[in-house]
């Protein structure tokens, strides 16, 4: 190989890999730099999710693909945010949107913050999330988070989409980018004696060689795990869910959600995800606590289905991360870097934040030491802050009605972060919510927003004998003015269906 050359392996496909494929590419277009992409045709893909974060709208304006390209091949829709129903049994909290932030936050947030403060100190004012946010109020009208041009300000945006026909797409914009695809099963990994990898060996009996690999082997983590040892850090003691049972049902065109939406049940929760083709469920459970037949046997009866002949499959899987997702010349990506369950649709949003992190890191100091800790460290934050926010859902919400949702809300295995913030707001702390997202570096993916949308959504603040009116002096918001001030930004917002189909048209 030639020292000014670098070349790239990048071991499986999927979304993860053809995204790693499609940004290495992007990003790196001006340098000397060659891209492989080496798949087995036989390891089926996993597509665990179909929902993401408005990362990925940055993603695909990176690579130069708009979305009346990439959605209708995609079978893919629109998502303003995310609908918790069924977690808590609060009156009035039986349900909450958590929206995607968007600058109409900056006219609202300031209300809802306020509310929410005064509503700790034991004031009777309105603090449902619903109420405030723009997103929220397209969600439940199935409005499209795309406004017409008169609206000028921004308003992100993730997506619902089939995953096997996005990783077939990304896979076709990759090679056009002149990334060599090659399909072969790899039979061995070579390492040098520093412990590198060298190359891998095909079963037909040729090797690619290569300076950097990228393991997007999914959970097998051929390269990390089974080559270079990695350790892996298992969550099953904070994190209970370790199966998924899937069905696909039609979709209602003339009615099409503009979210995803996640309902309790008694031993975990559903997804409800909505494409232009079918719509996509899955019942996140803990084999634990109920048996892979059981499980389905209530999402059926959640569907409607008891009585149905549709097939349905199961997912199983193990929380976690490995300890170093970059070691010696190889980096982990997607699965095979670790896994958390779906319900804030984080998994490509820490694919691209990985790859991301990898290409600056590497452009600092190519295999340096230095910048292999400091990537390290941003993906261990990463892990670590998304699961204390989906640990919150398990441990914040009021479901009490199986030992699953007792266990979880008993869980002692919880991290020092999430126990200052819960702290810091049910004020058995001086400091403030603010000062323990900062303190303890949590809120790059989960800012103070989320966590207050969380809290008030699940009705959960200070405990006090009885609410008390506000007094002479104090102000709260104007909740008819708020409403109506919503209500005319989201008159600028065609209906989900409309926006979709003239894409798909």
């Amino acid at each position: 190989m030639h020292q000014d050359t670098l070349h790239i392996v990048i071991l499986g496909g999927g979304t993860a890999g053809w995204m790693t494929a499609n940004l290495m590419a992007a990003r790196w277009k001006d340098k000397n730099i060659h891209l492989t992409l080496v798949e087995s045709p036989d390891v089926a893909v996993v597509g665990v999710g179909e929902g993401s974060t408005p990362s990925m709208q940055n993603f695909f304006q990176e690579i130069g693909v708009a979305e009346s390209e990439w959605m209708p091949e995609c079978s893919a829709t629109y998502k303003n945010g995310i609908t918790f129903e069924g977690w808590s049994s609060m009156p009035g909290f039986e349900a909450y949107c958590h929206p995607f932030p968007s600058q109409m936050d900056t006219f609202t947030f300031p209300q809802f913050e306020t509310n929410c403060q005064l509503r700790r100190h034991h004031f009777d004012v309105d603090t449902h999330p619903d109420r405030f946010f723009l997103g929220a109020y397209l969600s439940q009208n199935s409005k499209s988070p795309k406004a017409n041009y008169a609206f000028p300000f921004d308003h992100p945006h993730g997506y619902h989409f089939d995953a096997g026909l996005l990783g077939k797409f990304l896979r076709k914009k990759a090679m056009q980018r002149k990334v060599k695809y090659v399909q072969q099963h790899v039979e061995r990994v070579i390492q040098r004696e520093n412990g590198d990898i060298a190359s891998i060996e095909f079963r037909d009996g040729g090797t690619l060689e290569g300076d950097v690999f990228v393991d997007c082997t999914g959970f097998s983590a051929l390269l990390m795990q089974k080559t270079l040892k990695v350790p892996y850090i298992a969550l099953d003691d904070v994190l209970f869910n370790d199966t998924a049972v899937v069905v696909s049902t039609p979709v209602d065109m003339k009615h099409l959600p503009s979210e995803t939406r996640c309902t309790a049940l008694k031993y975990g929760w559903v997804w409800d995800i909505p494409l232009t083709s079918r719509t996509g469920n899955g019942y996140v459970f803990s084999s634990r606590y109920c048996t892979l037949d059981n499980a389905e046997t209530e999402l059926r009866q959640h569907l409607g289905l008891l009585d149905a002949d549709v097939e349905c499959r199961s997912v199983k899987w193990k929380q976690g991360r490995l300890q170093k997702g970059w070691t010696h010349n190889c980096l982990a990506v997607g699965l095979s870097q670790g896994f958390l369950e779906p319900i804030e649709a984080m998994s490509l949003h820490l694919v691209y934040c990985s790859i991301g992190h990898f290409i600056t890191e590497f452009e600092k100091g190519k295999f340096t030491t230095q910048y292999q800790n400091e990537y390290n460290r941003l993906i261990d934050s990463a892990f670590d802050s998304v699961t204390d926010y989906i640990v919150a859902h398990y441990r914040l919400n009021s479901r009490r009605d199986t030992e699953y949702w007792k266990d979880n809300a008993a869980n002692p295995h919880i991290s020092n972060a999430f126990r200052a913030i819960v702290a810091s707001w049910m004020g058995a702390s001086q400091n403030s919510l603010a000062d323990a997202l900062k303190r303890y570096d949590t809120s790059h993916y989960f800012p103070l927003t989320s966590w207050l949308i969380l809290f008030a959504g699940y009705g959960v603040f200070p405990a006090q004998a009885q609410a008390q009116p506000l007094q002479a002096g104090m102000q709260s918001t104007d909740m008819q003015a708020l409403d109506n001030f919503i209500k005319r930004c989201a008159s600028n917002f065609d209906t989900h269906q409309a926006t979709v189909s003239a894409y798909h048209s």
